[in-house]
């Protein structure tokens, strides 16, 4: 018998061939209940689809209430989507961080850029990393209970008093007990430490490798990113920009923890984002040093795997028996435009395939972020308004961008053609007479796009884009 105070989830799509389909659920059902439970949110849900045999409660939208028993395989989903990704209320942050990049953020942007997540469901479905200051201790069992994994945490310190600073909340140092408790229950874990200079960083940062350590093997991976410093920080406290020297001294750090890691667990655990090797002017760790590309969300490794990838893509491309390319045939302009942190990696690889096709020609450009400001060099934050100042004054000193401009695609709002300031990717066609291709983070995707002028991206999952604390 269904309850009143049950909550209700409205059927947004049935996928085809799906055993809703073949059940007759459609769109704008509601499902009540699975089971005789009520579901609370996706992971009720899908904790209770497990079984192989299921009892669904739908109200269909003449008021009928159907139940439908289902035999199933494990695991086996209906196939359908809710209204609400959730099936429940996005959960606020309600920390106020000194490293946040959304308290740097102008006035009068879009308004889903100022909204602050910290829901630890979204960590699961998205890889969005938490403060664990919102969950509870129901929160906590029922991760453990479910095997929720991995959970994806903001630790930032490990000292509960800095910790009660950083986050400028007086609770945040006791939640760190959470941790404990995933231990125990054997969840998967990778951290993140957001590094902030005079801060958490130096003996505070060695205390926080050790003490996130003891959780090994079940935290797999533990980052350090620098704080992203906008020009916005007007109020906000003060934080300074590390220097070649720092960076150095904290991939040291790291890579001596690394090794000690790796010999007692076969895991390397801390890793340093890119940027700290680029601020250090170093070469980016081997391939192996990854763990599988773990924290690659993060910016850890990913100009390690573009690399990777660019090379197998080049010899697959021009070098192998099945090959599809002829050097010869390969006669355009074009232009890329990027982030100052991807840069050298980025004009490295279109210096190569020159190399390769002597008749293309490829213009590389680093953005300069004028809107955020200098210090901000990731292209994820790269705006409309300033790819095309900066490309159009090159095209008033003479210079011919080519056919194509192709951008990175976070630099676009994902699943959408509009950068972070609402210009339009139409916008920037327009101002600059060219055709804008986006183009995801692949070696492969980056050589397809340059040696074909009819590549056109297929964004088949929407995408996650990660820059120096900010999501969106």
């Amino acid at each position: 018998m269904y309850h009143l105070n049950r909550k209700e989830h409205v059927v947004r799509e049935v996928l085809p061939d799906s055993i809703a389909q073949e059940m007759g659920i459609e769109v704008g059902d509601v499902l009540l209940a699975v089971n005789d439970n009520e579901i609370e949110d996706v992971f009720d849900y899908r904790y209770l689809m497990k079984d192989e045999y299921v009892e669904v409660l739908v109200r269909k939208a003449d008021g009928e209430e159907w139940l439908l028993e289902i035999d199933k395989d494990y695991d086996e989903d209906l196939g359908v989507e809710f209204e609400n990704g959730l099936m429940s209320d996005y959960r606020s942050c309600s920390n106020k961080c000194i490293f946040c990049f959304i308290d740097q953020m102008p006035p009068g942007m879009r308004e889903t850029l100022y909204f602050k997540d910290d829901d630890s469901r979204l960590s699961f479905l998205q890889g969005n990393y938490i403060t664990l200051t919102n969950m509870t201790e129901k929160d906590v069992e029922r991760i453990v209970k479910m095997q929720l994994a991995p959970i994806n945490i903001s630790v930032q310190t490990t000292n509960p008093e800095l910790r009660c600073m950083m986050l400028h909340n007086r609770f945040a140092g006791e939640k760190l007990r959470f941790l404990d408790q995933f231990y125990a229950g054997h969840v998967e874990m990778n951290g993140q430490i957001v590094c902030c200079k005079g801060v958490n960083d130096g003996e505070e940062l060695r205390r926080s490798i050790t003490d996130l350590m003891k959780y090994l093997p079940f935290m797999r991976s533990v980052s350090v990113v620098p704080a992203g410093i906008s020009k916005f920080r007007e109020g906000l406290y003060p934080i300074g920009l590390f220097t070649k020297e720092e960076a150095g001294d904290i991939i040291d750090m790291i890579e001596a923890y690394q090794k000690t890691c790796f010999d007692q667990f076969g895991l390397h655990f801390i890793h340093a984002s890119d940027e700290f090797y680029i601020l250090a002017e170093r070469d980016f760790p081997e391939e192996e040093r990854y763990d599988g590309y773990i924290q690659l969300e993060n910016g850890v490794g990913m100009m390690r795997l573009f690399r990777e990838e660019f090379a197998e893509a080049m010899r697959t491309t021009f070098c192998d028996q099945f090959g599809q390319k002829r050097p010869e045939d390969v006669k355009h302009t074009l232009t890329l435009a990027t982030g100052l942190l991807a840069f050298s990696t980025i004009e490295e690889a279109a210096e190569k395939i020159m190399r390769v096709c002597p008749e293309l020609t490829i213009h590389v450009f680093a953005i300069r972020n004028d809107f955020f400001g200098e210090t901000i060099t990731v292209a994820g934050l790269v705006t409309g308004q300033d790819l095309i100042a900066q490309l159009k004054e090159r095209q008033e000193q003479g210079m011919d961008l080519g056919e194509r401009l192709l951008i990175p695609a976070n630099m676009l709002r994902s699943g959408e053609q509009v950068f972070l300031d609402d210009i339009t990717v139409s916008d920037v066609e327009q101002a600059l007479g060219i055709t804008v291709t986006a183009v995801e983070a692949g070696g492969q995707d980056f050589v397809d796009a340059v040696l074909d002028p009819a590549y056109r991206m297929e964004r088949e999952n929407e995408a996650f884009v990660y820059v120096q604390g900010y999501d969106r």
